[in-house]
C-alpha cells in the first residue's frame, strides 16, 4: 500500500523556492505552478519521484544523466538579493547533459552555476570586470536547473551557516498537454533555515 505524501511547508519559505517559481514563470509561462513540495522518502517512486533522481541523505537530491556534453549553451537568468553583501541566484534551462557530469548533485550543480555566472558577468573587453565576475560567481547561493526536454529539474542552495550545498528540491515537469509541474522535498528537511 502506498503511503500518502504530504507537503513540506518548511521549503516554501526559502529563497530557493521563490527562485524556482520565478524560473518556472520565465521558462514555463502559463504552466500550473506547484502549490508546495511533496515529501518523499528514499526508495519511494510514488507520484513521479524516482529515476533519474535519487536521495542522498543530508545532500538531498541528485540526478543521474545518461550522457554528458560540454559546449551546450543553456538559457539563464541571474537574480541578485541584497545590497551590501549580495547573494546571487541563477535559473538555468537547457539539457542536463550541458552540466558535464553523469551524476548531478549539489556540488556539480553549484560548480556549473558559478561557472555560468562568471561567464555572464565577465566582459572580455574589460579587465575591470574580472573582480566583479569572481565575486558574483562566489556569491551564487541558489541554483535552479530545468531540463524541459527530459521533464526534470534540480534546485541547490548553500546553507548560510555551514556554507555546504544541498539539493532540497527535485522537479518533475509534466506532459506539455497537462502543463503541470511537481516539486519534491526529502522527508527530512535537508537544512533548516531561519
Amino acid at each position: 500500500m502506498m503511503e500518502p505524501m504530504e507537503f513540506a511547508p518548511d521549503v516554501t519559505g526559502r529563497p530557493i523556492w521563490r527562485l524556482l517559481l520565478r524560473g518556472l514563470g520565465v521558462y514555463l509561462p502559463g504552466w500550473e505552478m506547484p502549490a508546495g513540495a511533496l515529501r518523499v522518502r528514499p526508495g519511494t517512486a510514488a507520484g513521479g519521484f524516482g529515476p533519474p533522481a535519487y536521495l542522498d541523505g543530508d545532500a538531498g537530491f541528485g540526478v543521474q544523466i545518461p550522457g554528458r556534453r560540454r559546449g551546450l549553451e543553456p538559457d539563464r537568468e541571474i537574480y541578485v538579493r541584497g545590497r551590501e553583501n549580495p547573494s546571487f541566484g541563477i535559473v538555468v534551462a537547457g539539457p542536463a547533459a550541458a552540466i558535464g557530469s553523469r551524476v548531478v548533485d549539489a556540488g556539480a550543480l553549484m560548480r556549473f552555476a558559478r561557472r555560468l555566472t562568471f561567464e555572464e558577468l565577465f566582459d572580455t573587453g574589460d579587465a575591470d570586470s574580472v573582480p566583479y565576475a569572481v565575486r558574483g560567481a562566489r556569491a551564487v547561493e541558489n541554483v535552479v536547473f530545468l531540463d524541459r526536454a527530459a521533464g526534470i529539474g534540480l534546485c541547490a542552495e548553500v546553507d548560510p551557516l555551514t556554507r555546504t550545498a544541498a539539493c532540497p528540491l527535485y522537479v518533475r515537469i509534466g506532459d506539455p498537454a497537462q502543463r503541470t509541474v511537481r516539486a519534491y522535498a526529502p522527508a527530512q528537511a535537508v537544512r533548516s533555515h531561519s
